[in-house]
């Protein structure tokens, strides 16, 4: 049987593993998906994780569960030679190995693109993964807890003070679930003021949420600030160092979580050990059938889809004409590519990608959200319906669907769980505190005294002759 390797598990190759399991005859082919993680994450979420609206386990979708006629792989793929059709795997425990291949599917998808500015790989946390999506959660409770047993003054309002780095979607949707939950909070510290929560969103340009028209951007804008957070356009961030924010205005303040999500890249780790050709931003060139190549020509039994690949824009809403980066294009890319890859199996000719955006949807916190398609803009609850509703039936399998449905119906009446699991990031720290230990071994015995015959030996010393 040929063997289809994809390389990661995330939209694009989750999708096309599963679709695979749906076309492909019994016996037609064998696939094997590579991924450092077991899960696949759906992103969207993952504002609505670090709010706690939604619990983090549930956000994700188990490789193992899902693809049944798969093999899953929980390790790196540390090389493609497409030349040899062959692939490194790296597992986190043993030796690597060499792969044969004979199809692979390159689905590595992005990371946070960082700038060189002071103090960020320090100080910040992107918003890529569910576990940085926890551990935001878990630090605003955290210091919650912290800056309630501290009387009132700067380094109380530095531990309220919360910043995100980026004015796209995902910056938008945390900083306002953010802003929501710490609202939400206030109710059990009441040693804590609304007036000592500050929330800072720094964009380099002069709007944010460019998916959306600029009048409902400047929406946003007004209403993020009746609730209290504060939108810095047109300004860059110079320095964090120590949790100290610099911005290009000559402003400055205190902030103890800093969110970045300023931009993402194809993941490098992929990129850069393969021999597969990349164009000028860094991703993987593929046509609009999503095999690799260009218009001219394309490399046989090589495909590509997701974040990580420079897929043309046939609709002409691109940024560029290729797709942005986004999970609406993932995933379709995704379910298209099981399609071709059986099609080119059977002989048959592979479609090219089509997909236009038919709008957009964000929530902005408990009850308020908003919607465009076209000139069309919807605000507030409505909106945030909308919101649920559209990425709660998106999310993959209906096992993950009613996890996500129920939980939020918990919530509906027993409202978001407030209780911060920080400790989690370093688990064995209370283990070791009073673990029992070994007690050193005893200090050598001092040496014996010499034998009272040997003293006897020695000559008398001579009495002090007294002075007469």
């Amino acid at each position: 049987m040929p063997k289809i390797l994809i390389v990661g598990g995330g939209y694009a190759g989750f999708y096309t593993a599963w679709k695979l399991e749906k076309w492909l005859r019994a016996g037609e082919a064998e696939v094997t998906v590579v991924d450092p993680l077991p899960y696949m994450t759906y992103q969207p979420f993952l504002p609505e994780v670090a709010a706690g609206s939604i619990e983090a386990r549930h956000a994700v979708t188990s490789q193992r569960r899902h693809l049944k006629k798969t093999s899953v792989i929980t390790a790196k793929v540390t090389k493609i030679d497409h030349a040899s059709k062959t692939a490194t795997i790296t597992p986190e425990l043993g030796e690597p190995w060499e792969f044969e291949y004979d199809v692979v599917v390159v689905t590595g998808g992005a990371v946070s693109r960082t700038f060189p500015i002071p103090g960020i790989a320090d100080n910040a946390i992107g918003l890529k993964t569910i576990e940085e999506a926890v551990a935001i959660r878990d630090r605003l409770v955290s210091n919650f807890d912290r800056a309630a047993s501290l009387p009132a003054g700067p380094e109380r309002e530095r531990l309220l003070t919360v910043t995100v780095v980026g004015g796209g979607f995902a910056g938008i949707e945390v900083f306002a679930e953010l802003r929501s939950f710490a609202s939400s909070l206030l109710e059990y510290y009441p040693q804590l003021t609304f007036d000592e929560t500050h929330f800072h969103l720094i964009e380099a340009m002069g709007r944010i949420m460019p998916e959306v028209s600029l009048e409902t951007s400047h929406w946003v804008i007004k209403h993020l600030a009746q609730r209290g957070a504060e939108i810095h356009l047109d300004t860059q961030l110079t320095s964090a160092q120590d949790g100290r924010i610099e911005l290009s205005t000559g402003e400055s303040f205190e902030s103890d979580l800093i969110v970045w999500t300023a931009g993402v890249m194809a993941n490098p780790a992929i990129v850069r050990t393969s021999d597969l050709p990349v164009e000028e931003r860094g991703r993987i060139k593929t046509r609009a059938d999503l095999r690799v190549g260009d218009d001219e020509e394309f490399i046989a039994d090589a495909w590509a889809a997701g974040d990580i690949s420079a897929v043309p824009d046939l609709s002409g809403g691109g940024v560029g004409g290729y797709c942005v980066p986004n999970a609406q294009h993932a995933v379709r890319q995704g379910k298209l590519l099981a399609k071709n890859i059986v099609a080119v199996l059977r002989g048959e000719e592979p479609k090219q990608y089509f997909h236009k955006n038919l709008g957009a949807v964000a929530g902005l916190g408990i009850g308020s959200g908003v919607f465009q398609s076209g000139k069309l803009a919807i605000k507030g609850l409505l909106a945030w319906f909308a919101h649920r509703g559209y990425h709660g039936l998106a999310m993959p399998s209906w096992e993950r669907k009613f996890r996500v449905f129920w939980g939020w119906w918990n919530n509906f009446w027993l409202g978001r769980d407030i209780v911060a699991l920080e400790a989690v990031q370093n688990p064995r720290a209370q283990f070791e505190l009073f673990a029992a230990r070994p007690k050193p071994p005893a200090a050598e015995a001092p040496a014996p005294a010499a034998p009272a015959a040997a003293k006897a030996a020695k000559p008398a010393e001579k009495e002090p002759v007294a002075a007469k």
